[in-house]
């Protein structure tokens, strides 16, 4: 399912809250942070994506950057279908530390922000 598609679909962006509620890692590339848009998991978060949603990412309270691949905390998002090899490595880490420290109530940068090129 394309991600227009995928964030009009309540169930979606219910289970993407869920992950995002738990602290589970997230990834996304391309269009993918729309889902995250609608699952209000955006606003203070630095990411990327394809250009064309910076903003409405920025409209929702993320700041973008023009990045291959951009890591905060439990999220990793990267552009395009070319920055797949680096997007899959920060993916797999990520995921193999698994469950992220909670972002602390009154601070949206309680997780450390890093971006690799």
């Amino acid at each position: 399912m394309n991600p227009d598609r995928l964030r009009m679909n309540p169930k979606a962006v219910q289970f993407v809250r869920a992950f995002v509620d738990a602290n589970k890692p997230i990834a996304a590339i391309c269009h993918g942070p729309w889902t995250l848009i609608d699952a209000e998991a955006v606003r203070g978060r630095k990411l990327t994506s394809w250009p064309s949603l910076r903003k409405d990412l920025e409209n929702a309270g993320a700041e973008w950057v023009d990045e291959e691949v951009c890591v905060d905390g439990n999220l990793v998002t990267s552009r395009k279908p070319d920055d797949i090899p680096a997007f899959n490595r920060k993916m797999i880490e990520e995921f193999a530390e698994g469950r992220h420290q909670p972002r602390g109530k009154g601070s949206s940068r309680a997780t450390e922000n890093r971006s690799t090129r």
